[in-house]
């Protein structure tokens, strides 16, 4: 599957929940869940003004404070002051890794190797979605280590999802690695996943961006282009029926930087109620990061830059935010953030003419997606 380099090389930290590594990321406890788990948060900063904070919660991405064009520090990302807050109903996977299979599989089901796995259907009460219930990704605590070397800080989450989780076979091990350059603002995610038992798995990061600021009540004044002249067709209910089709002439066609509230009427009375589409990235090279898409803010200046390994991304504008409050007290409008979420296809277990979701005995899985924050004019 996708080729990374090793994180075998990078020298690896213990941290303590109140323990704070001299040169590495602080590390501090943010509370406990409602089953009495301890969740810490780990604070990474370099020297061009940028801090991300990670918690063990599901491995997560709670702040992302980056400068703008005049130098002014804002979090960019939706998110919660406490373990609570990502425990309740307001969260709707903010800054989560997700999985085992992000996105959607048609009707909780399955089949692999002959067999039939019935999954969750929390999705309408008829489709699974992100990984399933109360013991997908975004809610188990992880096992966390920080590390810093001569051009990166960061932290290495581990977690072993036993077999029959949320039903997917297998022993499925998960390493996600969050790493901060200490000369650029560019903060990288990677992921690998060993098993022993073929399964699914398709990981990703589900932060919400705003690049105004979190808290900026729309996000549609963004200008978004996203490197994919295709994407996969879907029901009304968010299921690819297989097909792929192209992007021109739709209000898909971001191939060009395009304003995101410019055409998104059009698709508001639909099932995806705003984007909810997956985009067939361009020039898939196996094990290469390629573009994926750019988002820039005319009033800040901020502008993301998004490369993965992956084939493809799902643009999501935030249609079901509904003014829930977050960190802060700032209140979370709809469509005030947007997702770029870097991924497999949708429904892949279920369609063999997409890229392979099935990760099998003595394979690696290995992803990656880096996020790069610039100014411009």
């Amino acid at each position: 599957m996708r080729c990374w380099l090793s994180l075998l090389s990078l020298v690896l930290i213990a941290c303590s929940p109140l323990e704070t590594v001299m040169g590495a990321p602080t590390c501090e406890s943010l509370g406990t869940t409602k089953d009495g788990q301890s969740v810490e948060i780990y604070t990474l900063s370099n020297d061009t003004g940028m801090t991300a904070k990670v918690m063990t919660r599901g491995a997560t991405l709670v702040e992302l404070h980056v400068p703008d064009k005049e130098g002014k520090i804002e979090d960019v990302i939706l998110g919660f002051d406490d373990v609570s807050g990502y425990e309740s109903d307001a969260n709707q996977y903010f800054g989560c890794t997700t999985g085992r299979v992000c996105n959607r599989i048609d009707s909780g089901q399955f089949t692999l190797d002959g067999k039939t796995y019935t999954l969750a259907k929390n999705d309408g009460e008829k489709h699974h979605l992100h990984g399933g219930g109360e013991r997908s990704l975004d809610k188990v605590v992880w096992q966390a280590k920080p590390f810093e070397t001569s051009k990166a800080t960061g932290v290495v989450f581990t977690y072993t999802s036993p077999d029959g989780e949320e039903g997917y076979p297998g022993n499925l091990s998960i390493r996600v690695t969050y790493s901060l350059l200490k000369q650029s603002n560019q903060l990288s995610v990677a992921y690998e996943a060993t098993t022993d038992q073929a399964t699914p798995v398709n990981l990703t990061n589900h932060m919400y961006l705003n690049l105004a600021g979190a808290g900026t009540k729309s996000v549609l004044d963004h200008e978004l282009q996203i490197n994919a002249a295709d994407y996969t067709v879907a029901d009304e209910e968010l299921i690819p029926t297989g097909e792929i089709a192209s992007v021109e002439g739709t209000p898909l066609d971001f191939q060009a930087e395009t304003i995101i509230g410019e055409r998104i009427d059009a698709l508001t009375n639909t099932g995806a109620k705003g984007y909810d589409h997956n985009f067939v990235l361009n020039s898939p090279t196996e094990g290469e990061t390629r573009l994926a898409a750019r988002l820039h803010n005319p009033t800040s200046g901020r502008t993301l830059i998004i490369e993965t390994t992956e084939p493809g991304v799902q643009l999501y504008s935030g249609n079901f935010l509904h003014g829930q409050a977050g960190k802060g007290g700032k209140v979370y409008p709809h469509r005030c953030a947007v997702c770029l979420e870097t991924q497999h296809f949708p429904d892949s277990v279920n369609h063999d003419a997409f890229p392979s979701t099935i990760l099998k005995p003595g394979q690696t899985f290995q992803s990656q997606t880096d996020y790069l924050f610039v100014t411009e004019e």
